[in-house]
């Protein structure tokens, strides 16, 4: 085994995932996260089967199952309310999964934790890695409250602002997609089975809405616009409805249900592809500190979870560390570049309406169904 105690820096997805597998395999792992305790923070995730097929692969499927709402396809219309197509979601985790769940975030976190804890993980909350120095076959790491501790491997799973990036020589930085993102947990009818819905043209409204239910009577819905806010005097809520203006059907009851009372959020999308290796010594980055993408196939979270278990059946397996990792990274950059490549023509055509010759859903499908392969 290359590796016998490894230090996690950061407690979302990417970093939970990477502890469970490698605690699995008999790994000591500790985890510490900025956070000074967890809370039920986030709004819903589309989760694609692949990421089924992690959850599978870690034991942990039969609760996330119990608290998602399957799916196997999802409508395309316009927005104002005409059928383009019915697409039936590749099923990218296996036929014994559903092609999708859609899922409160903060559940599937809590499912991660508890498992991780079972496992015998050390979590540590409050504290960030400061520095880190590689010697030999060890990594020594300071962290914010002073303590000094060696390792035989560290890994940086701290997200797309991770602050730890650059000091591995990595020149790549996050950049913008040119998309915002408004983002809802909200009612939905039992008929209301997961939609996407195009504008008929730049009005400057909403570049596209859609849901995914995520339980039996309620949905995540996102709005993707402009990357900046209007200064239009508008509180949140208004400014949604006013995006979701010219977007009919079923968007009207999804448009009026959304009031002062309920919790949104927004951000602007940004993306990162670090294409040259993601190691220095004896750290690593994952996850979306090395690929992140705008969320326009529904893989962020799938691809950050398919990084955990494969890292963990590198560094687990006897043999040389510094050929286990590029032959990891190796195996990574092609899958993880097909996402990419796919998101931003997407992204490119949001931003577009009407561009001639877009096809969003086929671009769609072809990016999913180049993922029914097992990574």
């Amino acid at each position: 085994m290359s590796v016998r105690n490894v230090l996690i820096v950061g407690g979302g997805f990417t970093g939970l995932t990477t502890a469970i597998a490698l605690a699995q395999r008999g790994i000591q792992v500790t985890l510490v996260e900025k956070v000074s305790a967890w809370a039920r923070v986030g709004h819903g995730l589309t989760i694609q089967g692949n990421a089924l097929r992690v959850f599978a692969q870690i034991g942990v499927i039969d609760d996330v199952l119990a608290v998602g709402q399957a799916e196997n396809g999802v409508r395309l219309t316009l927005a104002n309310g005409a059928l383009l197509s019915e697409m039936q979601t590749p099923r990218t985790g296996g036929d014994d999964l559903p092609a999708t769940i859609g899922a409160l975030r903060p559940d599937l976190h809590e499912i991660l934790v508890a498992k991780a804890e079972a496992l015998g993980v050390e979590i540590r909350l409050g504290l960030e890695l400061t520095a880190f120095e590689t010697h030999g076959d060890t990594a020594t790491s300071t962290l914010s409250d002073g303590r000094v501790e060696t390792w035989d491997l560290i890994v940086v799973a701290e997200g797309i602002k991770s602050q730890t990036r650059a000091k591995l020589g990595i020149t790549e930085d996050r950049a913008p997609s040119g998309l915002g993102i408004w983002r809802a947990v909200t009612s939905r009818l039992p008929d209301m089975n997961g939609g996407i819905a195009f504008p008929m043209a730049d009005d400057g409204g909403a570049y596209k809405v859609g849901y995914t239910p995520v339980s039996a009577d309620q949905c995540y819905i996102f709005v993707l616009c402009r990357p900046r806010r209007v200064d239009n005097g508008l509180e949140g809520w208004q400014e949604v409805r006013r995006l979701m203006a010219n977007f009919h059907g079923e968007y009207d009851y999804l448009r009026e249900s959304i009031d002062a009372d309920t919790f949104l959020n927004f951000q602007e999308i940004e993306w990162i592809f670090v294409e040259g290796p993601w190691h220095s010594g004896r750290v690593v980055a994952l996850g979306e500190a090395v690929h992140a993408v705008p969320p326009l196939i529904a893989q962020g979270a799938a691809q950050c979870l398919e990084d955990a278990v494969l890292f963990a059946e590198y560094v687990a397996s006897d043999g040389d560390l510094e050929e286990q990792l590029a032959a990891f990274y190796a195996r990574r950059i092609p899958r993880i570049k097909g996402v990419v490549d796919a998101s931003l023509q997407l992204a490119q055509w949001e931003q577009n309406p009407g561009t001639p010759d877009a096809d969003p859903g086929r671009v769609m499908g072809e990016a999913l169904a180049a993922l029914v392969p097992a990574p």
